[in-house]
């Protein structure tokens, strides 16, 4: 009777043929194991902070909030048009930078152009901005004398909707020259967009009515926006109160202004 031997075993089990090694072990040639291929480690934090190509839109960022701040009104407008800071650029058919007295002490913000400011350049036309004359004139005032009007954003967002926050840190440094060109008395902010963008708060425009803020140092008085009041005419009375109150503000700053000459030594 045969003795059932090892491979006897594995050809049961299934696990023939049994592969050899040509030579035993120490007779093989040495096999040279490769190195892995080096991987750089992730970018930490750090090396993003100095990493040139991580930095360069920031720092771009940064050169043209610093080159929008030396603009002069000569050149205001024409960098205003050629702006490409935020894809409105490619939607709109021109920038609308402002119209008004450039030395004006009251200043009128709103929101963005709509479609006939977007065609015609101009902030604040059509029945919004008719609306709007016909306010300055019960004050005494027209857009040409002592009074400028700007907008939050230059260019009209696709179909009025909302601006994007994006949109408005792009636009900012630009009404903030406006600021410090004009050197305003008062600014009142028309429409609680334009009053919660300026602001930085996210309230009601009744919650902001009725008394003075401030921007930049400068006062700032919120009532709503002349395309609101067309829908709403009852509210008209209440604009009607905040400009009262904006009125009374520039008087008491005129009147004080008048006192500290005054009281100044000769």
């Amino acid at each position: 009777m045969r003795m059932v031997d090892r491979v006897d075993i594995l050809r049961e089990l299934g696990l023939l043929p049994v592969w050899r090694l040509r030579a035993p072990p120490s007779a093989a040639a040495p096999r040279e194991i490769a190195s892995p291929p080096t991987v750089s480690p992730p970018p930490t934090m750090r090396d993003a902070a100095i990493d040139p190509a991580r930095t360069a839109p920031g720092a771009g960022a940064v050169e043209r909030v610093a080159r929008i701040a030396t603009l002069g009104w000569s050149d205001f407008a024409a960098d205003v048009q050629a702006c490409t800071a935020c894809g409105l650029c490619r939607s709109r058919r021109q920038a609308v930078p402002g119209v008004g007295d450039a030395g004006a002490e009251w200043m009128f913000v709103g929101e963005a152009p709509g479609a006939e400011e977007d065609a015609r350049g101009e902030p604040f036309v059509g029945q919004a901005g008719r609306l709007l004359d016909n306010m300055l004139a019960a004050l005494g005032m027209r857009r040409e004398r002592n009074v400028y009007i700007a907008n939050v954003l230059k260019c009209r967002p696709p179909g009025n909707r909302t601006p994007e926050p994006g949109e408005v840190d792009a636009c900012r440094p630009y009404l903030d020259r406006q600021i410090a060109l004009t050197r305003p008395k008062l600014i009142v902010a028309l429409g609680r967009s334009a009053a919660t963008t300026l602001l930085g708060v996210d309230a009601t425009i009744a919650s902001l009515r009725g008394r003075v803020h401030r921007y930049q140092g400068v006062p700032l008085i919120v009532t709503y926006h002349p395309a609101y009041l067309l829908r709403n005419l009852p509210d008209k009375a209440k604009a009607w109160e905040d400009l009262c109150l904006a009125r009374a503000t520039v008087r008491a700053l005129s009147d004080a202004g008048l006192q500290s000459a005054a009281a100044a030594p000769n």
